[in-house]
């Protein structure tokens, strides 16, 4: 994965539109999105419009109002359904607050119950996701290819080093720590229980 995240402008607009797409086919107004996410309705407006870089939390807080995982608001290149993700379509993300670089593996176009993401996390970087999915409808497996990280889920917290994998159901908050001098790279599927797009 390039280090750089690649024409920032143009996947924040993307994840703009996503996002209102996602919005209007739940037939939610801003207001109650905003109620629904714990975002307030400017700070949505804005993200719809693609006039603001959120983090990685605040766009948590939303896929959780919409009732999807956070991948699901990462759109591809193509916005027809295919089912190969080809490295030239995968556009990077940087989270502006951490630094940490995601990218979608799997298509996002097309309709699965699971999405394969990498994540490469900079040395001391920390995201903690307050949403969980009281229902457990949203699983998680963290596969570590470079460096070491830890993984709060809730109370407990796990160790990964290079090419341990943890599997967790996502039912509480979690933070992804890196505590070392260099980044670590890793792979995350998530799998729903129930899919929407």
């Amino acid at each position: 994965m390039q280090e750089a995240a690649s024409n920032l402008p143009d996947i924040n607009a993307r994840i703009g539109k996503r996002v209102h797409e996602l919005r209007r086919r739940l037939g939610l107004t801003l207001d109650e999105l905003a109620a629904k996410s714990g975002v307030s309705r400017s700070m949505l407006s804005l993200i719809e419009r693609g006039q603001s870089s959120p983090s990685a939390v605040v766009l948590d807080k939303i896929a959780s109002g919409l009732g999807v995982t956070l991948a699901l608001l990462f759109p591809g290149a193509s916005e027809t359904a295919n089912p190969l993700s080809r490295p030239a379509e995968r556009t990077a993300w940087r989270d502006p607050a951490s630094g940490y670089i995601r990218r979608n593996i799997s298509s996002p176009s097309f309709p699965s119950p699971f999405q394969i993401v990498e994540v490469i996390l900079p040395a001391g970087a920390k995201v903690a996701y307050e949403t969980a999915s009281p229902d457990g409808a949203i699983h998680q497996q963290i596969w570590v290819r470079d460096g070491s990280i830890d993984v709060a889920l809730g109370d407990v917290t796990y160790r990964l080093a290079k090419d341990d994998c943890l599997s967790m159901q996502l039912v509480e908050p979690t933070t992804f720590f890196n505590p070392t001098r260099r980044r670590a790279r890793y792979v995350v599927v998530v799998g729903t229980e129930r899919w929407r797009a």
